[in-house]
């Protein structure tokens, strides 16, 4: 079920498509012998340019600076004091742009990550991007790390692409008018529909 890693050339386009591409691959947390996975089930492209959403939109700070750096990185932010959330960088060095993992669909270590969410649902326990990144246990010290090699991965997925949707970016209150969220159509992990 699980692919190739994806190698940095993957990340190196613009975030929509990465965005696009990304549904049906694979996230792959390895901590101490503990494998958790999931597949990627939605996503949100944010843009180095015109895009109010996007935290490089204003240039570069010492939070978003990974932004800046070179595609196929991590990019975990807390959000709102409360979630920890991991994003792609893509694009170039220097431009300023990541797609935001929203979403996915459990597959191994799921009790560990039932363990760590507090036994809810399977169906409810990585069906937002706060929600995944404490199933599978990233957080801060995962930002800037490469998503081609170490514990934290993302893989190609196997099989034929999935069919998939585009719609407004939601949970947030600029930059809704995008259509920047992909996700496979019809697929219950999915956070929300269009």
């Amino acid at each position: 079920m699980v692919g190739k890693v994806l190698p940095p050339s993957f990340y190196n386009r613009a975030p929509d498509v990465v965005a696009r591409e990304l549904l049906g691959a694979i996230v792959v947390h390895e901590v101490c012998g503990t494998l958790c996975s999931g597949r990627i089930v939605e996503t949100e492209a944010y843009f180095a340019e015109d895009d109010p959403a996007c935290h490089a939109w204003r240039g570069k700070t010492r939070r978003n600076a990974i932004m800046f750096g070179p595609p196929g990185h991590a990019y975990v932010y807390f959000c709102y004091g409360n979630h920890w959330l991991l994003n792609a960088v893509t694009e170039g060095e220097g431009r300023g742009s990541a797609v935001l993992i929203r979403a996915l669909e459990p597959l191994t270590g799921i009790e560990m990550m039932q363990a760590r969410r507090g036994g809810v649902r399977l169906q409810e326990l990585t069906n937002g991007p706060g929600k995944l990144c404490a199933a599978l246990g990233i957080t801060g010290r995962h930002n800037g790390l490469p998503l081609y090699s170490g514990s934290l991965r993302i893989h190609a997925g196997e099989g034929p692409a999935p069919r998939w949707e585009v719609g407004p970016r939601i949970g947030i209150r600029v930059g809704t008018d995008i259509l920047a969220r992909f996700y496979i159509a019809e697929h219950p992990c999915v956070s929300r529909r269009a």
